[in-house]
Formats: structure tokens, sequence, C-alpha cells
């Protein structure tokens, strides 16, 4: 199959869940052109998949357009005569704000038809987010890439979008052939009551790699420093104000405590100050953003790991994350929250425990607990590894997400043989 994948900026380390699947139907003999609607990242680390698969090679980048109008109206010009030979009738068509409306008012429109210039025919394109999937929409409509079109709803594209642009934003998207996937069941059923039918709508999950993230049943450490580790961006959602908190209760009574904190992102000035005024400049370090050989290592040392996700001032939800995947592959017990899609993954009191969204007190707990109880590390450790396996192994997913796309085609095609037939 011939696939094209719609994404935002390419390539992200907090999106290696896009990464894997496009390696995935790399290895699978499918021919797959990545198309980054918001331009190249501006991350300087790149996942070794990356290079491996040589995937900016197979990448093109749409430009990004000027925040100024004034400043986007004359870029639009200059590429206007630049590219005014390459296919006249579909850069007419995405200025003609007659039939389309707003977004080429804007003249974003525009600036996103630009990597599709010339002919762009796949059997499936594949939208990562639903304002990909939107975005997906128009292009079809000025035809400017044919397929059939499916979307992947992961997070705030379910929570916070809606709740900014109405809960009616997906409305025109329903209404086509399109086909959605929720990478939780949790999810799922919001992009129902944001008006998807049923039937067009299934659970497709984010896996992991879990040959790469070996099982290790922690014990207590003979030094007897207890480490702990958390994963996430520097965002509000992540909630990592609370592990931070949580671990200020538990340095009371336990001095051998340690916890890394391994991301990058908007609120690391606040962390850091929190860090200082809390007391906690020598237990709690802010390492950044780090390389995936650099995440197992770390992750090798550690013993109990923390995913403290909230619901955000806007409304941002998470799904199951991978990091918290990968840590429960990887043998540690965890403690996370209540919160969006998580419970679907951790099993509370068996892989680890759960509690309610924004308890620094709760978080502290069951830390405690699990310090003082280290008997209960591998038990938790193999029920979280096992829940992975079984529900989360990349391979299995990407062999089910062909499945998805060729009974897509295989409908697509019945589809058209019957309306010839009419």
């Amino acid at each position: 199959m011939k696939i094209a994948f719609l994404v935002g900026e390419f390539p992200k380390l907090s999106q290696v869940f896009i990464i894997n699947q496009i390696t995935g139907l790399i290895d699978r003999g499918h021919e797959v052109h990545i198309y980054a609607l918001e331009g190249p990242s501006r991350e300087q680390k790149q996942h070794p998949q990356v290079a491996k698969y040589q995937l900016l090679e197979r990448t093109y980048y749409a430009p990004t357009p000027p925040e100024n109008y004034g400043l986007r109206f004359l870029q639009a010009i200059a590429l206007l005569i630049r590219y005014s030979d390459r296919d006249p009738g579909l850069l007419g068509r995405s200025l003609n704000a007659a039939r389309y409306g707003k977004s080429v008012l804007s003249l974003r429109l525009l600036y996103a038809t630009m990597p599709f210039l010339g002919s762009r025919a796949y059997d499936i394109i594949h939208c990562q987010f639903g304002v990909y999937g939107l975005q997906g929409m128009m292009l079809q409509r000025i035809e400017a890439l044919t397929g059939q079109l499916v979307c992947s709803f992961r997070g705030f594209d379910v929570s916070e979008y809606p709740r900014r642009c109405g809960q009616q934003v997906y409305q025109s998207l329903f209404a086509t052939d399109m086909f959605a996937l929720a990478n939780c069941e949790f999810f799922r059923r919001r992009v129902i009551e944001l008006g998807c039918h049923e039937e067009r709508i299934v659970v497709h999950g984010s896996g992991i790699d879990c040959q790469k993230f070996a099982l290790t049943l922690r014990q207590f450490p003979a030094d007897g420093i207890i480490r702990i580790v958390t994963i996430g961006r520097l965002v509000e959602k992540k909630g990592i104000e609370y592990g931070i908190r949580a671990l200020a209760q538990l340095a009371k009574a336990h001095p051998n405590v340690n916890y890394q904190i391994i991301g990058e992102g908007e609120l690391r000035p606040h962390l850091q100050q929190l860090i200082t005024d809390l007391g906690l400049r020598d237990r709690v370090q802010l390492l950044g953003s780090r390389r995936q050989a650099e995440i197992i290592e770390i992750l090798n040392r550690s013993h109990l790991f923390i995913a403290p996700c909230v619901t955000s001032q806007t409304g941002d939800q998470d799904a199951p994350v991978n990091t918290l995947k990968e840590a429960m592959a990887m043998g540690l017990p965890v403690v996370s929250t209540r919160h969006g899609g998580i419970p679907e993954l951790v099993e509370d009191g068996v892989s680890g425990f759960l509690v309610a969204e924004r308890d620094a007190d709760a978080i502290a707990a069951k830390l405690n607990y699990l310090m003082e109880h280290p008997e209960e590390w591998p038990k938790m450790g193999q029920a979280g590894r096992n829940r992975v396996e079984v529900q989360y192994n990349i391979n299995t997913l990407n062999d089910e997400l062909v499945e998805i796309y060729q009974s897509l085609c295989a409908d697509s095609k019945t589809s058209k043989v019957s309306q010839v037939s009419i």
C-alpha cells in the first residue's frame, strides 16, 4: 500500500508512537510518505529510528505561515510566483474562498498545499490527531491528494481542542467517509460524544517494542538509595509538580530517596523554583530531554516510577502514555492517577497504584507503602510487564493497523464498484 502520514512538526521525541507506526509499516513492505504541516521539529535530539530508516528523506514540509497576516500575505505571493507552473489548478483551488471558506481567507490552506503540488495519490491518508484530520479533509476537497482518510485521536485533540473551538468542531470531518482510531476506550467514547458514528471508530492503542525494554524484577538496593523517576514533558497535564510535592513529604521520613525527572518544557523554571523552595535540590533533578538509550539506562537504575498526570486548566488530557508503558515493561512498580485512559493501562493494586489527580498526599502515601514493602516490587513489576506485552506490543498493533487499512481499501473498492453498477 501507498500511505501518507499527515502530522504537525516532525520528528518529535514526544511522539515516538508516530515513528513506531511509520517504521512498522516500512518493515511490512509498505511505501510511506510523511507530510509535516507545521514544518520541521525544532528539537536538536532525534529518535535513533529517524536516521536508521532515513525518515527525513520521506518527509515533505509545508512552509510555516507567519502569524502576522501582512507578512503571511507577502510570503504567499512569493510562493505563488515560485510555484505557479507546478500545479496551477491546485493552487487556484486552494485560493477559492467562495467554495472552501475561511481556511482559504487565512491563507493557511495555500501553505498546507505546497508539499502536494503534482500528483499525490495514496491508498491511505493517515492523519495523526484530529486537527490534522480537518486539514486532510480540506486537502482532499481541493484534490491535493486522494485516498481513504484515517484519523487518529490521541489526547488534546479530543479534550482541549473541542473545549476551545466548540463541540461541533469535527462535524464536517465526521460527515465524510473518514475512519477514526482512538488510542484508548476513554477517548473513543469522547469522539463518539463529539459526533462520530460508532461504526466508524475503533480503539487502536499506541505500542512499544517490548524487546527494547528488558524486564528486571526490582529488589531493594544494596546502597539503600531508592531511585524514583518520571518521564514527560514539563507541561501542566503531566502533573510533575505533584510528584515533586510528594517527594518533599517522603524526604522527611526517608533520607535515602532520589527523584529524577526526564523531559523538557515551558514549566521548567517554575518546577526548578519549586524544588529550591522545598529544599529538594539534593534530592530532585530535572535532567532535561534524553535519547532513548539514555532513558533506558536511567530506568534500569531506578526502582519506582511516577506518572502524576492531571487534567490541565485548558481541559487537555492524556491517554495511556508510552513512557508509563516502557517503565512497566521494564518491571518498575508505578504510581499514577485516575486520569484519561491511564486506568486502562495500570491495574490499581496489581501493577501499581492509582490515586486522584492533584493529590500529592496520596502519591506520597503510595510511594511510602512501596518503599516500606519492597517484597511487593517483583510481583507488581511482572504484572506490569504482562499487561504491556498483551495489550501494547507494537508488532501486534502494527499488524492490526495494516489489517484496518486493508479492510478500508477493500470497502472503498467495493463501494466504487457498486456506484459503477448503479
